[in-house]
């Protein structure tokens, strides 16, 4: 039946593959067959292939991105070196000792030594300026009780000044007049006695330092304008504090203590018309005072 069927259809027969030839060609694994695609995909070739290439692409990638990271490092190294160099080497930043602000010198301190001071770090980088030691060597000058020293930027400083103002005069050994400060260390000095600051006489020596100190004591309490108006100030104690004012009496503060009431009771006084030709005001005792014509 078969072979008849080929007979009536002639040529046509040859272009029908037999069974056979069909099924070994799909056993075959050729590329026509859906595994065989698979097959070929999955060759060692072919994935050794592939593999390469992603390798690549990640080893390029990684270039890439290792690139980018150093650019930027070296964009921040340069930048921070830049800052260096303009912060300590470049004369944009450097102290420039033209460009300073100074106050506070008061009635002793000379602006020339302070200059002076300040003018040995012209040049230097401000950023690298030891303030603290620019400070320590004002202090040390003689009329300064502190300084504090300031940064200004680009190139300046700011230094104010605490004077240490004298309040009394001491005669000096060799003449003259040593201006001393509350605390009795020297400010200044002066050939002729001062005609705002009361004259010291006290005994001299190590022995009697208290007394000068007991004394300094009552010129910080009496009031600026009434301290003025004290000639002189005499104690042979520290109980025994005796003054004289200038165009007025003399008075009799006694000592150091309760120097506060004294002196608003010796300003009282002195504005009353009880003082007015009075000899001798005596404020030893502040709540019993005593007017001497």
């Amino acid at each position: 039946m078969w072979s008849r069927r080929l007979k009536r259809r002639g040529d046509e027969a040859t272009a029908v593959p037999r069974a056979s030839a069909v099924r070994k060609d799909v056993g075959d694994g050729t590329i026509a067959t859906p595994w065989a695609r698979v097959s070929a995909r999955l060759h060692p070739d072919n994935v050794t292939l592939r593999m390469q290439e992603r390798l690549r692409e990640r080893r390029t990638a990684d270039r890439r991105l290792a690139l980018i990271r150093w650019s930027k490092r070296l964009a921040i190294a340069g930048a921070a070196g830049a800052a260096v160099w303009i912060t300590l080497m470049s004369p944009l930043l450097a102290f420039d000792a033209a460009d300073v602000e100074a106050t506070g010198f008061g009635t002793v301190v000379d602006p020339a030594d302070v200059d002076a001071i300040v003018a040995a770090y012209d040049g230097e980088p401000l950023a690298t300026l030891n303030t603290s030691h620019v400070e320590n060597q004002l202090t040390d000058l003689v009329g300064v009780a502190s300084a504090q020293v300031e940064l200004v930027w680009p190139q300046g400083l700011r230094v104010t000044l605490t004077p240490s103002e004298p309040v009394a005069a001491v005669p000096g050994a060799d003449g003259g007049y040593l201006l001393v400060n509350e605390s009795g260390e020297q400010v200044s000095e002066s050939k002729k006695a001062p005609s705002d600051l009361p004259v010291i006489t006290v005994p001299v020596g190590e022995e009697h330092e208290r007394i000068l100190t007991g004394v300094l004591a009552v010129v910080e309490e009496i009031p600026v304008e009434l301290r003025e108006s004290v000639e002189g100030i005499e104690a042979a104690t520290e109980d025994t504090i005796h003054f004289t004012l200038r165009n007025g009496p003399a008075v009799e503060w006694g000592s150091g203590e309760d120097s506060h009431l004294k002196a608003e009771v010796l300003a009282t006084l002195l504005a009353s018309e009880q003082a007015k030709g009075a000899k001798l005001i005596d404020v030893s005792a502040p709540t019993f005072p005593t007017v001497t014509s």
